[in-house]
């Protein structure tokens, strides 16, 4: 069995945005030679995120508001958490969203449905986080 690692880094300029990772992922997938198995990928940072959806900036828009909604960062008091921070709400829309996606690879392609790609969400950006890329198969 074959197994490969890669950690993908980001510095997102604004507080929260999304990047689409299924270019780089797909580069991680041809390093590796693995033509069946599974693929994880995972922020490795408790405010951020990785999760598969579409790739529509609509779409994007309407999570960054949603979120915003469920988890506001202002009032930084409303949260026990920011007695000294000011990231409660980004760790509750990190749960929301999730921290990682596996997908299977089928002949040497990441078997998705249609219009799925995986994408890092960050919630209190503004410095340097990973996404952490593990491959195993075939």
């Amino acid at each position: 069995m074959k197994s490969y690692r890669k950690e993908l880094w980001f510095n997102i300029p604004s507080r929260c945005g999304f990047v689409n990772l299924t270019p780089e992922v797909e580069t991680c997938l041809r390093e590796s030679g693995v033509k069946e198995g599974l693929l994880l990928c995972n922020a490795m940072h408790i405010t951020a995120s990785v999760f598969i959806n579409d790739n529509e900036s609509g779409l994007h828009q309407d999570f960054e508001r949603w979120l915003e909604k469920l988890a506001p960062e202002k009032p930084h008091p409303q949260y026990a958490h920011n007695a000294g921070e000011d990231n409660a709400d980004a760790h509750l829309k990190r749960t929301i969203m999730g921290r990682e996606v596996v997908v299977a690879i089928t002949n040497g392609e990441l078997d998705f449905g249609p219009w799925e790609q995986i994408f890092y969400g960050e919630f209190d950006g503004k410095r340097r986080k990973r996404v952490l890329v593990k491959i195993i198969g075939e």
